[in-house]
């Protein structure tokens, strides 16, 4: 139920290369008076799970009946339907057509009754309200955003939030709950709490980290509901399904519902990852989380790597593990981060389900080739990745790869290519990184890359 404050996957990429301090003015990436419009995703389009029905099944359990801090549920709850949305709190300019654009794909998707409402409709099933951030973390510090059951403003969940009226495992059945979502983030931060919350007010509580296709993952990879997350929801709410059923009467159930639901599955891979130890979880946690001291969050990383194989993982909770390593040893130790990025994208490039992830790894792959002045290399990478990353619609991503390629043709002498791949770039960077000033800061940073503008 908490979307965690995760060190951002996709920053740090100046630390693969000396810092650009006080450029002449001739080797500064051309920055525009005025950044372009905002561009905005499409219709989604989704890929069904590959996976068997069977462990399909097995997912669904895991998440229907046990929550994040590992508790366990004693009964499936849900909203009776239709399901009413309203949103209060000054909500910015992006929120509404994101948030009908989800109720969209769940009502056409996941066939949930769903809808919005005024913002004067206190009656709503679930009301989404935009909190100042610096308010919402002085309460809860490592969330980003959060659901909480039984209430319907923010007012009402500070006089409660330590009463048992807010805890999820003594619902008998969901009328009402409400979302608290920042106020001053980019619109990607707020589309995907959006997505990520919503989908747990109405439908399964848990997050699993095996999970590769799926927003119910806290490595926060997948942003926007995936076919997998759809196909939960479409389960969640089939006709035989009730209020109150036990994870036995439901394990009951499931076969049939799956069979009919997504008869591919019949046929479908049969793997099914084991469990994921808290010990890792922990240790993840710990690397990723944005209160720790760096060091701290270095040892937590190797940690990770170390349980992973203990385990014999070869799966994207491995490759996960890797990837933070790689993150934050950038700085202190390239080569161990070169080295991590290099085996988690292996890893990743082997299984169909980790698309995504391996578009993630190129991107830091991207700016070590544009940093070590092989723009070639660069641009083939991010070229590769492209469709992928515009079919998740990840903005920040796309406007980051976007970002390298454009340094990569100024450095092949392409100049007018390079000014329209970064025009392209800022349309995107304006809906995943928000302001201007942050904007404008992720171009700086990732010119700092190009040998040519650090004068090397």
């Amino acid at each position: 139920m908490l979307k965690f404050y995760f060190i951002p996957l996709a920053l740090g990429l100046a630390a693969c290369a000396p810092a650009a301090v006080n450029e002449p003015a001739a080797r500064r990436v051309p920055l525009p008076a005025s950044l372009p419009p905002m561009k905005v995703f499409a219709d989604t389009v989704t890929q069904p799970p590959a996976r068997s029905n069977a462990a399909l099944a097995q997912d669904f359990l895991d998440l229907s009946f046990r929550m994040e801090s590992g508790r366990e549920l004693p009964i499936l709850t849900r909203f009776e339907e239709p399901i009413t949305v309203r949103t209060i709190g000054r909500p910015g300019p992006s929120l509404t057509p994101d948030l009908e654009r989800l109720l969209a794909r769940l009502r056409r998707e996941a066939g949930i009754d769903i809808a919005s409402v005024p913002p004067q409709d206190a009656s709503a099933n679930i009301t989404i309200e935009t909190v100042p951030r610096a308010e919402l973390q002085r309460l809860v510090p490592q969330a980003a955003c959060f659901v909480v059951p039984r209430i319907s403003g923010w007012a009402e969940y500070k006089r409660l939030r330590r009463n048992r009226a807010v805890d999820w495992t003594t619902l008998t059945r969901r009328s009402k709950v409400a979302i608290f979502i920042p106020r001053e983030v980019p619109p990607q931060e707020i589309r995907d709490c959006l997505h990520e919350e919503l989908a747990q007010s109405i439908g399964p509580l848990n997050d699993l980290y095996r999970l590769p296709d799926s927003v119910f993952n806290d490595d926060n990879f997948n942003a926007v509901l995936t076919g997998f997350d759809m196909l939960m929801l479409k389960v969640y709410y089939a006709p035989e399904i009730r209020n109150g059923m036990t994870r036995d009467q439901v394990a009951v159930l499931l076969p049939g519902i799956l069979a009919r639901l997504n008869p591919a599955g019949l046929n479908g891979a049969p793997e099914y990852l084991g469990p994921t130890p808290r010990s890792w979880i922990n240790a993840i946690e710990a690397a990723l989380g944005p209160r720790t001291a760096t060091s701290e969050r270095l040892r937590a990383a190797r940690r990770a790597v170390s349980i992973a194989q203990a385990q014999g993982w070869s799966d994207g909770r491995y490759a996960f593990s890797l990837f933070a390593l790689g993150r934050l040893s950038l700085r202190t130790d390239p080569e161990t981060s070169l080295a991590s990025f290099l085996q988690a994208g292996r890893i990743y490039a082997a299984r169909p389900d980790t698309k995504l992830q391996t578009a993630h790894v190129a991107m830091q792959m991207a700016a070590f080739s544009l940093s070590a002045g092989q723009p070639k290399e660069a641009i083939a990478l991010i070229d590769a990745q492209l469709p992928t990353v515009g079919a998740a619609e990840n903005a920040s991503l796309l406007a980051t790869l976007l970002m390298i390629k454009s340094e990569a043709l100024d450095l092949l002498g392409r100049d007018a290519q390079a000014q329209q791949t970064r025009l392209d770039s800022l349309g995107w960077a304006r809906y995943g990184f928000g302001s201007e000033r942050r904007v404008r800061a992720r171009l700086s940073e990732i010119s700092s890359l190009n040998p040519k503008r650090r004068g090397s």
